[in-house]
């Protein structure tokens, strides 16, 4: 533990400390991480009197201190020591009103701020003070908890997430990141205490959850959520795809586990949280349209289109964000079927070219989508699937190297249509610049400009347009 307090910062804070006369500890995530063997670059610092009073004494006598912020509403104050983020608070205790998460708030003891503290493992302290350099105070055994890998409520946790409903998100987040069990008390208290997530905004719960589903298992956190009750207040959607029914002796799958494993590999394989969302999100509207059909058995036709149609609703609901995030799961979601539908048909290069206009930058990301949609027991079957895979990523190589059609425009827009037959935004302006984009896709004519501006005459004439002087 020493090691991790050799930071100059350290020593200097305790310091002036001393010079004021007061009690001064690190505490919260940056202990807690000695023992998880973690670096953290935020650092808490708890006082016993002023944190403001402190913050604002290093910052006038420390040479390498920037970026003094002082937050008097909140007892609070940040400041910049040698490139690390430090914040300082002082010692409080908190009560809270059963409608609102924010506490009135007292000063208070070392012990009293302990008791806040949501988990055991987030209540440790540390001392700086110089004669009591690195002493640990642990008073509820977190350390332990940390080896035994247990995520239990220093208090009644009762109180803790009544008090603050959020909690129960940091819970499962905690659990989902660390792989550590909720204590069987805890997990019980926040089962009866689920329903108060609704006095929580949805911005803070999706901030949990988005962490949970950067984490290295997100489907152990997203079990979690479902088993305490907590993911049906914000995210019912996903639990209707719960489920096997069978008619004739045949079932489908239960595209819930099919999910969570997907978006296991998607986690496994990619930090982007978006194309985790895409994962989540790629089979949520089967619920919708399952069917059953005789000599057929189970489908779920269009599921990808209409489930891109449900995102902004979910989005909307999530006050996730309105744009080219939400495009972007949209489009992965719609073209999730693509990939495998071409080796199913046939791998024209014709095919391809669409695959790579409709995808653009984002082929990548729903290549590895659709592998991860794999997750056949059947290991000829995946193995099968990989190989067609394999050839379609060897095709789009070859295509694009000989195309350059990712991101690809057609020569001619509707400006140049407008212009040329004299016409306002219509319906005729986009039957001819479909025709043009089709052409090219297949091949049908060349992707230059003169070729595309004959078929644009022609297309016209069809339409008895006739070209402006």
């Amino acid at each position: 533990m020493q090691k991790h307090l050799n930071l100059p910062v350290f020593s200097f804070i305790g310091k002036a400390a001393d010079e004021l006369g007061l009690e001064t500890y690190v505490v919260g995530g940056f202990v807690r991480d000695i023992f998880l063997n973690r670096t953290t670059k935020d650092i808490d610092i708890v006082v016993i009197g002023s944190g403001i009073a402190l913050a604002e004494h290093i910052a006038a006598t420390h040479p390498n201190c920037s970026e003094l912020h002082v937050f008097k509403n909140f007892g609070t104050a940040q400041l910049i020591i040698d490139n690390i983020e430090v914040e300082f608070v002082g010692a409080r205790k908190e009560s809270y009103d059963f409608n609102s998460r924010k506490p009135t708030v007292e000063n208070g003891t070392l012990q009293d701020d302990q008791n806040r503290r949501d988990f055991t493992i987030n209540a440790l302290a540390i001392s700086l003070n110089i004669k009591t350099f690195g002493d640990l105070l642990d008073p509820f055994q977190g350390v332990q908890d940390i080896q035994n890998k247990i995520i239990k409520t220093p208090l009644d946790p009762d109180i803790t997430f009544s008090d603050d409903p959020l909690r129960m998100m940091r819970a499962v987040r905690f659990a989902s990141q660390l792989g550590f069990t909720i204590e069987q008390a805890t997990l019980e208290s926040i089962q009866r205490n689920s329903k108060r997530l609704e006095i929580i905004s949805k911005e803070r719960i999706v901030e949990e959850f988005n962490k949970i589903l950067l984490s290295r298992k997100p489907s152990y956190g997203i079990k979690l959520l479902d088993e305490t009750g907590l993911l049906t207040e914000f995210l019912p959607q996903l639990l209707k795809l719960k489920g096997i029914e069978k008619q004739n002796g045949q079932g489908h799958k239960d595209n819930y586990i099919h999910t969570l494993e997907v978006v296991d590999k998607i986690a496994f394989n990619t930090s982007n949280l978006w194309l985790v969302w895409a994962a989540l999100l790629h089979d949520i509207a089967k619920p919708q349209t399952k069917k059953y059909v005789e000599n057929i058995g189970w489908t779920f036709h269009q599921h990808e289109f209409i489930g891109a149609k449900m995102v902004p609703k979910i989005f909307t609901s999530l006050r996730l964000p309105q744009n080219e995030k939400m495009r972007y799961v949209q489009k992965l979601i719609s073209l999730h079927l693509r990939p495998q539908a071409l080796v199913e048909d046939c791998i024209t290069d014709s095919a391809i070219r669409r695959l790579l206009f409709d995808a653009g930058d984002d082929v990548d990301d729903l290549m590895l989508l659709c592998e991860a949609d794999i997750t056949s027991k059947n290991p000829l079957k995946v193995k099968h699937c990989y190989d067609n895979f394999a050839l379609i990523r060897q095709k789009l190589k070859e295509v694009e190297a000989k195309d350059k059609i990712r991101n690809w425009q057609p020569p001619i827009d509707g400006e140049i249509i407008m212009k040329t037959f004299n016409l306002q935004p219509s319906y005729a302006v986009g039957v001819i610049k479909t025709a043009i984009r089709e052409a090219i896709l297949d091949a049908k004519i060349d992707n230059t400009y003169e070729a595309a501006y004959q078929l644009m005459l022609e297309e016209g004439e069809k339409l008895g347009l006739k070209p402006v002087n």
